[in-house]
């Protein structure tokens, strides 16, 4: 795969508006992968600052997103981790600062909260996409994660692609948004949640038994959110395990029932979620997503990047 070179350096500034640093000797040869890459690193995570579970107090932590926000060398701010903390900001962010800031926000799992707050304020495109620790502190980061992030950059336009069985035929666009989707249920009927219609909503979680995945799809369904949408498309819901009581209830099981309730198509094999492997989606791109019954592709436009030269 030829990864396209980025113009300028690349300026990318590291935050914790969730959780700390799990091994923190790991920053380190995260930092020097990225600089041997020619990447510009501006870690505002202190370590010795984490507060409670939190990578630091609200306040510190809200205060690293608007440093970041307002350094003229960086073009990306990339969260740290995930875990929780989020929410708890969301209150205080100046999302049209954020936006008017002209950074890529990039994350997954409790980022998707920042997603939906700066689009159903600002409607400003952000990244879900690769997290610090997870994504390039690892002993042996996976390749194909940062080579999709880069070419997501890179654009003008991004593709990604997957297979699953009794994937539905269909040829749809539509504005493409989603993540994790605890935290989009977290946010039903508060200003951070952006009303999409025609969307193309993609999802995942981890460690949610299939009956609570079905019970927030239901509730999506039952607030009017998934009527409006072309498309579903499920990623990564791994982590969980089935107890006596599920009855053998299995993902598969709870997937048949959703396909046949739902007024929407669902497809799998999306390579997104709490997996090492995983594509950078644009959030709150305009998508075009084909499927001939099993392969599918979408094919994402009309997001920010970073020119190429």
């Amino acid at each position: 795969m030829t990864i396209p070179k980025l113009a300028h350096r690349l300026g990318i500034a590291i935050i914790s508006p969730g959780g700390y640093a799990p091994e923190p000797d790991a920053i380190p040869r995260g930092i020097a992968r990225l600089e041997s890459q020619g990447i510009l690193v501006h870690n505002y995570y202190r370590h010795e600052e984490r507060h409670q579970r939190f990578g630091a107090t609200d306040a510190e932590r809200l205060a690293q997103l608007e440093a970041a926000a307002a350094d003229p060398d960086v073009q990306v701010v990339m969260a740290l981790r995930g875990a929780y903390g989020m929410t708890r900001l969301l209150p205080d962010i100046d999302f049209e600062r954020m936006a008017a800031s002209g950074k890529i926000f990039v994350g997954y799992s409790d980022i998707t909260a920042f997603h939906m707050g700066l689009y159903a304020k600002t409607g400003a495109p952000s990244y879900a996409g690769p997290m610090f620790t997870s994504d390039f502190c690892a002993a042996e980061p996976d390749e194909f994660t940062a080579n999709d992030f880069r070419h997501c950059l890179a654009g003008p336009t991004h593709t990604v692609s997957g297979h699953g069985a009794a994937n539905p035929r269909l040829d749809v666009t539509g504005t493409v948004w989603g993540g994790n989707l605890a935290m989009i249920m977290s946010l039903m009927g508060t200003p951070y949640f952006p009303r999409i219609d025609g969307g193309i909503l993609f999802l995942e979680d981890i460690a949610e038994h299939p009956y609570r995945v079905e019970r927030m799809l239901l509730q999506l369904l039952q607030a009017g959110v998934l009527s409006t949408q072309s498309a579903i498309v499920l990623g990564d819901f791994s982590g969980y395990r089935l107890g006596p009581m599920d009855n053998g209830y299995n993902f598969d099981e709870m997937l048949a029932y959703i396909r046949a309730t739902l007024p929407v198509p669902v497809l799998t094999g999306l390579e997104f979620g709490h997996i090492a492997r995983h594509v950078t989606i644009p959030f709150g791109a305009q998508g075009h997503l084909r499927c001939d019954g099993e392969h599918w592709s979408l094919t994402m436009s009309g997001y920010p990047t970073l020119r190429t030269a």
